[in-house]
């Protein structure tokens, strides 16, 4: 009886009719299925297999009590057939925790499973986003491969680890096969990185094979951002880290002449191009990244850069100069000078300058630029006189260009405009030839454009600009009186 009721069926109890107890032992198993149906990762908890334990153990020593005390009423044959039945019925039990412990394993492999396709979805979404944005997904779905292959790398989850590497590994060179090399850059250096966060067995050889695509994608990222000034990330970012990263790399011998060519390829355009101030602009950039990188290897690459930058700042002010942007020819001119001021060009670029400023208020005296040289020749005099309140600064462009300044005349005024709507009335410059500040000029003979800049007073905040045209002949002499008259 011990033995039937060690079943779980409480079969002891039939034979001896004793129906609670059966019901008991009915109902316990009944509740043990469905406590452990279906099956999962986690099993039955130890609390129910202890309980249903220790009450088969109670049937039984129950049973058995009760079939020594029993009047059996039951025939020979079927007392015969107890013990062998109760053998039998003993592979029930037996049998179905075998068959519960394979369809808990299988609930484990299909749990390694889900996983693993949650860390592929992962890795899929990260498609199309920028590395920076995907990282923190890329490094969850990592994880997860990690423990996989190797606390699980029996399992059928973790035998498909490495081709899942594989993927991880060809989706994030992507960028570099399409040849998008800063876009490559990030995600490359994160493939060559991994051995210090993964598993170096489960990786393999595949961070070493990052090795010659990143050297490239840095090459390739640099050069390309050579002389632009909104390159991002800049070139000497790139090229400084090929340089420190792979300094004996293919890639790193070939920075030079790439930043040589970048430079010669400018210079050219300045030379012959259709707009310097643009070139000049990429020429600045790329003097900004020559300056930083190793000044050992590219101090010759820094000394041919900087003086493309001072040709391309000339080129531009002379552009601009025939293009009529006199304003912008006359500050860039004006910094040249400031810049270079021991430059060849610096006295002609003062020159430009002058006329510029002269033709933003006359256009026609830009008709062309003044000359590198003055004409040799005879020169005349010009005796230039001050009749006003207030500095004045002279400024002319013709044959030759140049600017005067005067001081003010201490007893000088304004006269009444009266006398500008009748010039003949005007007496300026006639009193004692101590009174006005005097400049003399030496101007070669041809037609000159002046602008009479005058400078505020005590009572004028405001100065006065005047334009005048004269014509140089020779064997002359030339006076010049600068007054003001109020009004005007």
């Amino acid at each position: 009886m011990a033995l039937l009721n060690l079943s779980g069926l409480g079969l002891g109890y039939v034979l001896l009719r004793q129906w609670i107890g059966a019901a008991l032992c009915w109902l316990a198993t009944a509740a043990l299925l469905v406590v452990a149906l279906p099956a999962d990762v986690d099993g039955v908890p130890i609390g129910v297999l202890v309980g249903y334990g220790v009450l088969l153990l109670a049937a039984a020593a129950d049973g058995f009590r009760r079939g020594l005390r029993a009047t059996l009423r039951v025939g020979a044959a079927v007392r015969r057939l107890a013990l062998p039945l109760a053998l039998v019925l003993l592979a029930v039990p037996a049998g179905g925790s075998l068959a519960y412990g394979a369809a808990r394993e299988e609930a484990r492999e299909e749990a390694l499973l889900a996983r693993l396709t949650v860390a592929d979805e992962r890795v899929k979404s990260g498609q199309g986003l920028l590395f920076d944005r995907a990282e923190p997904l890329y490094r969850l779905a990592l994880a997860t491969y990690q423990e996989l292959g190797t606390k699980h790398a029996g399992s059928r989850a973790g035998k498909l680890v490495p081709a899942r590497l594989d993927a991880y590994y060809a989706q994030l060179s992507a960028p570099y096969d399409k040849k998008d090399f800063c876009k490559a850059v990030a995600p490359l250096k994160h493939l060559r990185g991994l051995p210090g966060t993964v598993d170096k067995d489960l990786l393999g050889t595949r961070p070493a094979k990052t090795d010659e695509p990143l050297a490239e994608s840095l090459y390739g990222c640099g050069t390309a951002a050579l002389g632009v000034q909104t390159a991002e990330p800049p070139a000497e970012k790139s090229l400084n880290e090929l340089l420190d990263t792979f300094p004996q790399s293919p890639q790193a011998t070939r920075v030079e002449p790439a930043v040589r060519e970048a430079i010669k390829t400018r210079s050219a355009a300045v030379d012959g191009g259709a707009v310097p101030c643009g070139t000049v602009v990429e020429l600045r950039a790329l003097r900004s990244s020559v300056d930083a990188l190793p000044d050992a290897t590219f101090a010759g690459a820094s000394r041919e850069t900087a003086a493309a930058v001072e040709k391309g700042d000339f080129a531009c002010g002379t552009s601009q100069f025939r293009s009529k942007e006199f304003g912008d020819a006359a500050t860039t001119m004006t910094q040249f000078a400031k810049d270079y001021p021991n430059s060849p060009k610096a006295a002609h670029a003062r020159s430009i300058a002058i006329a510029a400023e002269i033709a933003d208020e006359e256009p026609e005296a830009g008709k062309s630029l003044p000359p590198a040289k003055a004409p040799g020749g005879a020169r005349m005099v010009m005796v230039v006189s001050n009749d006003g309140p207030g500095s004045v600064e002279l400024l002319y462009t013709g044959p030759t260009t140049g600017k005067i300044t005067l001081n003010a005349c201490a007893t000088c005024t304004k006269y009444p405009s009266s006398v500008f709507l009748d010039p003949k009335k005007v007496k300026a410059c006639t009193g004692p030839a101590s009174k006005y500040p005097k400049a003399t000029l030496l101007l070669p003979a041809g037609n000159y454009h002046f602008l009479q800049k005058r400078a505020g007073t005590s009572t004028s905040t405001g100065g006065d600009t005047k334009i005048s045209k004269t014509k140089i002949e020779p064997n002359y002499s030339y006076t010049n009186c600068l007054y003001v008259t109020s009004g005007f």
